[in-house]
């Protein structure tokens, strides 16, 4: 059984296929998906495939790439739709310094409101982290809450960064990257890292692993993910499918799967 803790179904390169990629999921095994969002849009339409499919769940939230497009009242419109049974998260948030530099102020506004949603919620968050690590890790920090807690998703940083964010109440996640030939980081950190607190995704429709590299990704292809840690890490396929779907359960308060 696998989790896969980060996907976007709500994506149009699923438009044409959806319910045959959720079956081809089913089918190889993965019971649990969590579908996020980047706005209010997608933060409805992500609810609306929840009710739609047993095993599937929903995220809300305002993606860094997103807040130049927000309006004043998405805040309360998320805080709504959060209180939805299906949604377990507030995400996909956070900060983006790679893409555009320009709105790094309304980031940080986009991103301290919604973890004091997800706090007032008490739900955990799904963050998104590029070039930005600093930033983040200083943000948590500040924000420092019991109810404050989640998961730093496709995790880049080095092996200390993953220890201060466990200590902040974070776990972190891996997918398709750590699969790549030329990612030589990757061996390392998984082997330092305890697999309680490591999540498995795809981010699909993106980052498939090898070998799709470059193709469509689909959370059928988290098992890919799961049996490259385990490689890592010497341990069998069933024993990192095992933890790292109780370790997603866990964190967003799901019961065992279909």
């Amino acid at each position: 059984m696998y989790f896969d803790s980060h996907c976007h179904l709500t994506a149009e390169q699923f438009d044409v296929d959806r319910d045959e990629v959720i079956q081809r999921a089913r089918d190889a095994g993965v019971s649990q998906i969590l579908t996020l969002a980047t706005d209010v849009a997608s933060s409805r339409a992500a609810i609306a495939l929840a009710e739609r499919y047993t095993g599937v769940y929903a995220a809300v939230g305002i993606h860094p790439e997103s807040v130049r497009e927000a309006g004043s009242g998405d805040l309360d419109i998320l805080r709504e739709l959060a209180e939805h049974d299906a949604v377990v998260a507030i995400g996909e948030i956070g900060l983006d310094y790679y893409w555009d530099k320009t709105t790094t102020g309304l980031q940080q506004n986009w991103f301290e409101k919604q973890l004091e949603v997800a706090a007032e919620l008490d739900l955990p968050i799904a963050i998104h982290d590029r070039d930005a690590h600093a930033a983040i890790m200083a943000t948590l920090e500040r924000k420092r809450n019991p109810r404050v807690r989640g998961v730093l998703h496709a995790f880049s940083g080095d092996a200390a960064m993953a220890f201060k964010a466990f200590d902040l109440g974070f776990m972190v996640s891996f997918g398709g990257p750590i699969t790549f030939k030329n990612n030589r980081q990757a061996p390392e950190l998984i082997r330092a890292l305890p697999l309680e607190k490591l999540l498995v995704e795809t981010d699909s429709p993106y980052l498939a692993p090898h070998p799709f590299r470059g193709k469509r990704n689909e959370p059928a292809r988290v098992i890919r993910v799961s049996e490259r840690i385990a490689e890592l890490k010497g341990l069998s396929s069933e024993q990192v499918a095992t933890q790292t779907t109780i370790n997603a359960q866990t964190l967003f308060g799901i019961a065992s799967g279909i």
